[in-house]
């Protein structure tokens, strides 16, 4: 069976970053985030990396970044566009933001050939969940009707921020180890004895519930269920400006249709992201612990 390849969700990095000055460095040698989810696939099992990015900066993420990995792995790329929408459908006046991951996963349909992962750019997943999801995708899938995904499950405490609330994604699971839903929750923050609350007046959340933290795996035939879904999706939403379609809805209304199941992996890594200005600093620590641990070498792609 083929590696898997890895698909990192990347078109929003210009905006985020006002162009590539980025990718913020937080590892001793000016390592981003992403290059340690990259060095983590490549010992995960995976083969290819398709960075799904923007035209408009190309150039200057195949120079800058995805040029540091060649000769250590596959790379490729497909570009996320506004414009790439089913017939009839045309992008509505006045709407200049993107139409979410499902979207953005979506644009790698003619560039993956076998199944796949699928990852923010800017997230630190660590390398149990890079290994666990490798697995899974590398197992021969018994045949069936239905698609088998799996997810990455991550512990809530260990993806909250000290620095203000977070969105997550929270997962219910049942016996077996399959996901039966996700629900979001916009305003989770820790309040102690082991709880996070979503807002000031909303529901208290058991820290080590699993949050999925758009850590996903797909077979190939993903992309098929994705092209049948979409022009549903925009019936409902086109005309809006800022609805997005993202893939924890796309999967939970294919799980809830029969369509799909999905597993979910648990971990006990810590998830690492700076959506607050104040984390990079604990991000760059915790980075630092697990060079200096032996977990991750000083410098992760010579030049």
């Amino acid at each position: 069976m083929d590696k898997p390849t890895l698909v990192v969700l990347a078109a929003g990095m210009g905006s985020r970053y006002g162009g590539l000055k980025q990718v913020d460095p937080v590892g001793p040698s000016g390592e981003a985030i992403l290059d340690y989810s990259v060095f983590d696939a490549i010992r995960g099992g995976f083969g290819k990396v398709v960075f799904v990015i923007r035209r408009d900066f190309e150039d200057e993420f195949r120079r800058k970044v995805g040029a540091k990995y060649e000769g250590a792995v596959d790379v490729g790329y497909a570009f996320q566009s506004m414009d790439d929408l089913p017939a009839p459908y045309v992008v509505p006046e006045g709407r200049t933001k993107p139409w979410g991951t499902a979207h953005a996963t979506r644009a790698a349909r003619n560039v993956v050939e076998g199944p796949f992962a699928a990852i923010n750019a800017d997230d630190f997943y660590g390398r149990d969940s890079f290994a666990k999801i490798g697995a899974f995708l590398s197992a021969p899938q018994q045949g069936s009707d239905i698609l088998h995904a799996a997810m990455v499950g991550f512990r809530l405490g260990l993806t909250l921020s000290e620095n203000g609330s977070v969105a997550r994604g929270i997962c219910t699971v049942d016996d077996t180890g399959m996901l039966r839903s996700i629900e979001e929750m916009t305003k989770l923050a820790d309040i102690g004895g082991g709880l996070a609350q979503n807002g000031p007046d909303g529901a208290k959340v058991p820290l080590d519930v699993l949050v999925s933290m758009n850590l996903w795996g797909f077979p190939k035939d993903f992309f098929a269920a994705l092209e049948e879904r979409f022009p549903a999706w925009l019936a409902q939403n086109a005309a809006t400006e800022k609805n997005e379609w993202y893939l924890p809805f796309a999967v939970d209304s294919m799980i809830a249709e029969g369509k799909a199941d999905c597993r979910v992996l648990p971990t006990e890594s810590r998830w690492f992201g700076v959506t607050y200005r104040e984390d990079k600093p604990k991000v760059e620590a915790e980075i630092k612990a697990l060079v200096d641990s032996g977990e991750y070498p000083a410098t992760l792609f010579p030049a």
